[in-house]
Formats: structure tokens, sequence, C-alpha cells
């Protein structure tokens, strides 16, 4: 059980960093017609909120 845990960990720190290169490419992006229609901030802060509940899960703190 624990180790579907970590695994979630490591997927949700893996997608905060996806959201943190993405969210950089936007704001420097060169074309401002160019948008996303992806909430990247938003998605980085909620993937790491659900890092740290199943980081907290496996380690048996909640």
């Amino acid at each position: 059980m624990q180790e579907r845990l970590w695994i979630g960990v490591v997927a949700a720190v893996l997608l905060a960093a996806v959201a943190g290169v993405a969210e950089h490419r936007r704001t420097r992006r060169r074309n401002i017609d160019h948008v996303s229609m992806v909430p990247w901030p938003t998605v980085q802060f909620l993937s790491l909120i659900a890092a740290v509940i199943l980081g907290g899960l496996a380690l048996g703190f909640f």
C-alpha cells in the first residue's frame, strides 16, 4: 500500500515540475496572442498539495 502512495507522491511532484516549466514558458512567450487554456499555477499548487497529503499518508501522519 505504501508503495502506491509513494508512486503518487512522485507523480504529483513531477506534475508540479511540468506545470512550473509550462508556466515559465507561458510567461516568456513571444506571441502574446498564443494563450494557454490551462491554469498552470493552479495545477502546480494542487499537485503540490496532493503530494503533501499523499506523503503524509505514506508516512502515517494522517
